[in-house]
């Protein structure tokens, strides 16, 4: 099993902790990854910590697809890829409805044909087969649009991208997984369960045989964000990750359409989930916390004790033998967890 670490730049001040990303490529740790939401955006840092570091491959976890024009990831990806030596991972996901309408002002529309479409495109681009061009549902380029000028023109990249670089989708409801499964090289769920594997890896295999690949997740890097926090006391070390998996569970969307409390019912928890979304959007943000199952946050986290933290790597380290997970994700991680992480797997 790969380890893999995500940076936080959320917030009104946020700063990239290189320390915490120079240490992990020190321990051996194999990936990092940067977000977006509706502040900073994935790339910019992705793009720093390259140029600050040596072995350690660094991804977008993830770029939201609405927010940029298939050609124009195409042109990031191809960038990156030379600027690091082949050392960008692009990790792509198409958000949620309120942040693509609300936020970057475009349609939702049909999010599995367009990232199914736009992985198409970005692979075209990385090929330079031909001049590239694309008649699909969501992106038809040249455009050919009723109010277009007729002057657009299908063009070849200048530049000689690397067309084996590979594409990890944010993919947590079924359809995600599938798509991921028929056009992706690796998922990173925020919610995973080791001994629940096939929530994740089903769809994941029914969207392989869909697309005719083959049925196996040996060479499909499944890379979920497991939450970790290191401490003597297990309750306080629960409590600090509450507040994250409530504001998912119950905020993250409306009541009607909540990807991460859907993922919750699937786990087995459906009677808190429907209590933590029902309490989170009445207001009562720490009742809902409060109401965020303690099963439910060992199962998915790693909290305690370094013993404690090792003895649950157990569970882990067998997912990756069955080969249900290729890498282990640690979010919101200090460089001491990071240490026992490592120490127990590498």
């Amino acid at each position: 099993m790969q380890l893999g670490i995500t940076v936080d730049m959320s917030g009104p001040t946020p700063k990239l902790d290189m320390e915490r990303v120079l240490e992990a490529e020190r321990l051996g740790f194999s990936q990092v990854w940067t977000g977006e939401a509706y502040g900073t955006d994935a790339v910019t840092p992705v793009t720093w910590i390259l140029s600050r570091t040596t072995k350690i491959k660094a991804g977008t976890g993830i770029m939201q697809i609405p927010a940029r024009t298939p050609a124009c990831t195409a042109m990031t990806v191809m960038t990156l890829q030379i600027l690091s030596n082949n050392r960008f991972l692009c990790g792509l996901g198409v958000s949620g409805a309120q942040v693509v309408e609300g936020w970057h002002g475009v349609r939702f529309g049909k999010p599995m044909t367009r990232t199914k479409e736009y992985i198409a495109i970005i692979r075209q681009v990385l090929q330079r087969t031909a001049p590239l061009e694309f008649h699909g549902e969501e992106y038809v380029i040249p455009y050919a649009g009723p109010d277009a000028t007729g002057l657009g023109r299908a063009l070849r990249s200048v530049t000689h991208g690397n067309p084996d670089i590979p594409f990890y989708l944010a993919s947590i409801t079924p359809a995600g997984l599938r798509t991921a499964g028929e056009c992706a090289d690796g998922v990173l769920p925020i919610f995973y369960s080791p001994e629940q594997p096939q929530v994740v890896s089903a769809p994941i295999l029914d969207g392989m045989k869909k697309a005719g690949r083959p049925q196996t997740l040996a060479n499909f890097d499944v890379a979920p964000y497991v939450r970790a926090k290191l401490g003597p006391d297990v309750a306080a070390c629960r409590n600090a990750i509450r507040p994250e998996l409530a504001l998912y569970i119950g905020g993250m969307g409306a009541r009607s359409k909540n990807y991460y409390n859907d993922v919750a019912i699937k786990l087995g928890y459906e009677g808190a989930a429907k209590t933590i979304q029902d309490l989170y959007l009445d207001g009562k943000k720490t009742e809902a916390a409060a109401a965020v199952p303690d099963k439910l946050i060992d199962e998915i986290s790693l909290v305690g004790p370094a013993d404690r933290i090792k003895d649950r790597l157990a569970a882990w380290r067998q997912a990756a033998k069955d080969r249900s997970v290729g890498t282990m994700v640690l979010k919101g991680a200090s460089i001491e967890v990071m240490r026992v992480v490592a120490e127990a797997v590498l």
